[in-house]
């Protein structure tokens, strides 16, 4: 058997015999930072203006705001997102917030971290369209703006690198966090955080089976060594009529990253937080409603049909995942010369 799904398997096992025991867990109140980049208020800031720069695309229209917007729920609500030139990508662009908490990026996990997956977008030809990661940085230091920045955030010397604009992103990224929801508060003690139907909802999801992709703290998956992620099949059972009404098979999924045939239809379990604020869902972003999104995963992962009670039993208790929003401002950019865009 494929050492992915081998992993997978033993992982989701173990975590639905935890579940089953009723180990909750509530959100940490801080993202885990890797030892090589610590979160510091100096890179936050810089990570904060890069994130909102669309002059670090081709263009000088699109910046990692465009697709992720951090005013609402960390995504854009549209099926795909247009990039440069108005390029349609092939994948529903997932939410930036509690990301931190994925120990891979992307739907098929092709980055092993937040530092990597910032380096993705801005050489997309299709988002940001830039040719290469030196013109990126190139661009960035053609900015004269930006460097006591970098020194702040780095310290002096040649700091202005690809390599710490990532690590400045991504620190700005494990502070989009949502900690402190219903469903948190309700865990650590407040047993009046939920309303009875959540509690119903929460009970329902467990019976169900949703815990066996859906667990931990983000409710996507249990937790891993950064790097190494989280994958299921999906769909598990393509023989649902949903499978082709929402194309959820026309897409390889992690295949496309690995080239491995075996890895054709897996795909990186995706966090439950904030739902409510990301239609619409799934990788495809076919499905336009939360009800409906319960109805395909019961029948395609779990060979189920719910009922409406069942359903809106779910939906009221992953509407209590949703959590505070740390209050976002836009950042004051360094002024743009005049030849930059040439």
């Amino acid at each position: 058997m494929h050492r992915t799904l081998v992993i997978t398997l033993v992982l989701t096992l173990a975590a639905a015999a935890a579940y089953g025991q009723g180990q909750w867990e509530a959100l940490p109140d801080t993202a885990p930072a890797p030892a090589d980049n610590p979160t510091t208020a100096a890179k936050v800031e810089l990570g904060k203006m890069l994130y909102f720069d669309p002059r670090l695309s081709s263009t000088g229209t699109v910046s990692c705001f465009s697709c992720h917007n951090v005013m609402e729920g960390g995504d854009d609500h549209m099926t795909t997102s247009a990039g440069v030139h108005g390029l349609k990508g092939g994948r529903n662009a997932p939410t930036v917030w509690n990301a931190a908490f994925h120990s891979v990026q992307f739907w098929d996990g092709r980055a092993p971290s937040l530092e990597e997956q910032a380096k993705g977008p801005p050489v997309n030809p299709i988002e940001m369209g830039m040719p290469n990661l030196d013109a990126v940085i190139d661009r960035v230091r053609h900015i004269p703006g930006y460097e006591p920045y970098f020194e702040k955030a780095f310290g002096a010397g040649d700091v202005v690198t690809m390599d710490n604009a990532a690590k400045a992103i991504a620190a700005y990224e494990r502070t989009l966090i949502t900690p402190g929801s219903a469903y948190d508060r309700y865990v650590k003690g407040d047993k009046k955080a939920l309303t009875a139907q959540q509690v119903k909802g929460m009970e329902t999801f467990a019976a169900a089976g949703c815990m066996s992709c859906h667990q931990g703290p983000a409710f996507n998956g249990p937790a891993l060594p950064a790097g190494t992620g989280f994958f299921m099949k999906f769909p598990t059972y393509p023989d649902s009529v949903y499978t082709v009404k929402y194309k959820l098979a026309d897409d390889p999924g992690r295949a496309s990253a690995t080239k491995d045939t075996a890895d054709t239809g897996m795909w990186r379990v995706p966090t439950l937080r904030n739902l409510t604020y990301t239609a619409p869902y799934m990788h495809t972003g076919t499905v336009k409603t939360l009800p409906e999104a319960v109805r395909v995963m019961a029948a395609t992962q779990l060979d189920k049909t719910l009922s409406d009670a069942e359903v809106a039993d779910i939906v009221a208790f992953l509407e209590s995942l949703t959590g505070p929003f740390p209050q976002q401002t836009m950042p004051h950019l360094p002024p743009t010369p005049g030849d930059l865009l040439e």
